[in-house]
């Protein structure tokens, strides 16, 4: 067989998606929960007939095309849509605020905007006068409101189309060329104001030429786009998928996910780390209902951690022990995944040694990778030719990698953004004077030559004794504990270092029942003295992996569990530290409350 030739622009990736004659390409669920089929060919004439209407509501090459949804087909089918006639694609996360909503459309200058629901039309129509929009498309075909156009509008006749092509509309596609910006994706901001990133169709096609070369992905593939396309990691693997004629199933809500596994059965899974983690805390929550599963789970787990490396390395243990643990255990973990995953990729996050360590004691092997919005996003990825636990990965074969004198990892290659949109002065920041992009991120490269990322720059904590503190490592091992749902260090310029902890409620409240603790408040049960030494009790035994200068205080365990609604998260899980530290700032002065005559360094 052939080798496809390397992609140039994404619209190279949209036609190989057409020439599959894929009757299955991609599936979808209706409003009775029934997942149904989209073929190859209905996806070219909807895009066909979307890019039709773009054209004649007078978008031009270069046209920022503002999209807010949820993830399902008609996302894909507006951002190839978008892409075939030049214009740029503006993915917004459908969770932000209106306010929020509109400063990034006004920002990005879109006079389209194309949005899934009533609520997200409603949302976008209030600040309307906000923006230069002229025109609202609307997916959902239910009662729509004055003001907005209906998707089906947009789409009419496609179905009716057949196998036909159109030369004009091919054409258009094939003119686009590997400099032309492809996308304006909004970073989240963890530390500050966002900034829009402007990736070309070559910088995306030139990620996506070799970052899946050694899965081994083809048309048998299935996997779920869950994660949210506004995120570049979602839009990358559905990406991929696409290319190698794989199925791609649409789950437009996480809570759905858990059936969409069990009824789609994916060979691919990739989340985000606290996908993961939640997983894992949810197989040891099932298990700690019962003593004999919660002793079986760990016997199987302290069996599995002995053949960790070997799970890791893409191998079964031979051992009958290790083979009696799989049929009683871990074989019911990867039922949660719907049974047939093959290949397990975590992005977006650090992972942290610990998860990782856990997978591969159950029997998953869970590669880890690495990359920013700005990279198309990935650096390095491990792989089941090339891996080592604990690493984010080898970079990729097309990228060259340094180290800054200050430990930064500093990238170049084709799939490195050229800039921020209209923020020059940002752009020189994010570039040294030879062209390497500061990543932001400090790094270690071992003498096999893979990748290993201990922090961001910017979030390292230095107390007032001079020493760095790298936190999200530290925070990991927290958010190890099934009772801890998410955790923030403090303690730059301080004596020593502090946590902040927001609990996972639904365990709490599960173990505060099991030991006769009563609360009428989430309030009043982190201040339960029974309840604040049991995290002690995880503060210390982190503790004891850390050097002492690196090691928690103090600690304050908050009544709230912090969420992307609530605004401690961003939408790809990541803590906004700027909102918590603001939020929290009565709370963490208490904790350095006698710090002069406090002990700590």
């Amino acid at each position: 067989m052939t080798p496809n030739p390397p992609l140039l622009t994404i619209n190279d990736l949209f036609r190989r998606v057409v020439a599959t004659a894929n009757p299955r390409a991609v599936l979808w669920q209706d409003e009775f929960d029934q997942w149904l089929p989209i073929s190859s060919g209905q996806i070219y004439q909807r895009v066909r007939a979307l890019a039709g209407a773009f054209l004649a509501w007078g978008a031009q090459k270069g046209e920022r095309i503002a999209l807010i949804s949820e993830n399902r087909w008609e996302w894909a089918v507006t951002d190839f849509a978008t892409l075939a006639i030049g214009a740029v694609n503006v993915p917004l996360f459908p969770t932000l605020t209106d306010e929020q909503t509109a400063v990034l459309v006004a920002d990005a200058g879109c006079r389209i905007a194309v949005v899934s629901s009533r609520q997200q039309f409603d949302k976008l129509n209030a600040v309307r006068g906000q923006t230069r929009l002229e025109r609202i498309v609307m997916m959902d075909s239910a009662a729509v409101p004055e003001g907005a156009i209906a998707f089906s509008e947009a789409l009419a006749g496609a179905n009716e189309r057949g196998n036909e092509s159109d030369p004009v509309f091919d054409a258009l596609a094939r003119s686009i060329g590997p400099d032309d910006p492809a996308t304006l994706i909004y970073t989240s901001g963890t530390t500050g104001e966002p900034k829009g990133v402007v990736l070309t169709h070559g910088n995306v096609a030139a990620n996506q030429n070799v970052v899946a070369a050694d899965f081994s992905l083809d048309s048998t593939d299935a996997c779920i786009s869950f994660l949210p396309l506004s995120h570049v990691t979602a839009r990358a693997l559905d990406y991929v998928m696409y290319d190698c004629g794989a199925q791609v199933a649409y789950c437009s809500k996480f809570d759905k996910l858990p059936e969409a596994m069990r009824e789609i059965c994916p060979t691919v899974f990739v989340g985000v780390p606290r996908v993961f983690e939640k997983i894992r805390q949810e197989v040891e929550r099932r298990a700690g209902l019962s003593p004999v599963k919660k002793r079986l789970l760990a016997w199987a787990v302290a069996l599995g951690a002995g053949h960790a490396e070997t799970v890791y390395d893409g191998r079964r243990p031979s051992s009958p022990l290790w083979k009696l643990a799989d049929r009683l255990v871990y074989a019911k973990v990867r039922e949660a995944f719907g049974g047939r995953v093959r290949i397990f990729v975590s992005g977006g996050a650090p992972l942290g040694l610990e998860t990782a360590k856990w997978f591969a004691s159950v029997g998953i092997a869970l590669w880890e990778g690495y990359g920013l919005t700005e990279t198309s996003p990935v650096i390095a990825l491990n792989t089941p030719l090339s891996h080592r636990m604990g690493a984010a990965g080898m970079p990729l074969p097309n990228l060259e990698l340094k180290l800054a004198e200050d430990g930064e990892l500093l990238v170049r290659g084709p799939s490195v953004f050229a800039g921020y949109w209209q923020k020059p002065s940002m752009t020189a920041e994010a570039f040294d004077p030879e062209g390497w992009f500061r990543t932001g991120d400090i790094a270690r490269l071992d003498a096999d030559g893979f990748l290993f990322i201990t922090d961001r720059k910017k979030e390292l904590l230095k107390t007032s004794g001079g020493k760095m503190v790298a936190p999200q490592p530290i925070e990991n091992k927290l958010m190890n504990s099934s009772l801890v749902a998410q955790a923030a260090l403090v303690g730059d310029r301080h004596k020593f270092i502090a946590a902040l902890i927001s609990p996972r409620f639904t365990a709490l409240e599960e173990w505060a029942r099991q030991h006769g603790i009563a609360a009428g408040s989430h309030a009043e049960l982190v201040a339960d003295s029974r309840v604040v030494a049991r995290y002690a009790e995880i503060v210390r035994e982190v503790n004891g992996s850390l050097a002492n200068f690196e090691t928690l205080k103090r600690f304050r365990v908050v009544a709230e569990e912090w969420t992307q609604e609530s605004g401690e998260l961003t939408p790809s899980m990541k803590l906004k530290r700027r909102v918590i530290t603001e939020r929290y700032a009565a709370a963490i002065d208490a904790l350095y409350d006698g710090e002069a005559t406090a002990h700590g360094e």
